[in-house]
Formats: C-alpha cells, structure tokens, sequence
C-alpha cells in the first residue's frame, strides 16, 4: 500500500473530516460520522483505496538529481 493522498489532499480531508465528524456527533447524524470518520482515516493513512481504483495520485514526487 503505497501512499497516494499528498500532503494538501490530507490536510483538506482531515480538516472537513473533523468537521463533519463533530457536526454528526453534536447533530446525531450518522451519515456525517461515517463520511467524517473515513475522510480523517484516510488522510492518517495517506492512502485512498477509489483513487487507487482509478489510478489517481496526489503525491508530488520530484526527484533531485
């Protein structure tokens, strides 16, 4: 499992993670849990298993000679 959530994608994702997880548990919305939930799980990790499905990769590799 390589990473391929780069370091904005991750920031974004945890951000508006901990933002719909905290307005599902204050509202009792367990759609914005889960949504919530997944969006900071992945962003720990850096590693997103639809944009793996389809190829996508944020990750910014420069290499430096």
């Amino acid at each position: 499992m390589t990473c391929n959530v780069g370091k904005i994608d991750r920031i974004i994702r945890g951000l508006v993670g901990a933002g719909a997880l905290a307005w599902g548990l204050f509202n009792g919305n367990i759609i914005a849990d889960v949504v919530g939930g997944v969006l900071l799980f992945t962003a720990i990790i850096g590693w997103c298993p639809p944009y793996a499905l389809l190829g996508i990769n944020t990750v910014c590799n420069i290499k430096k000679d």
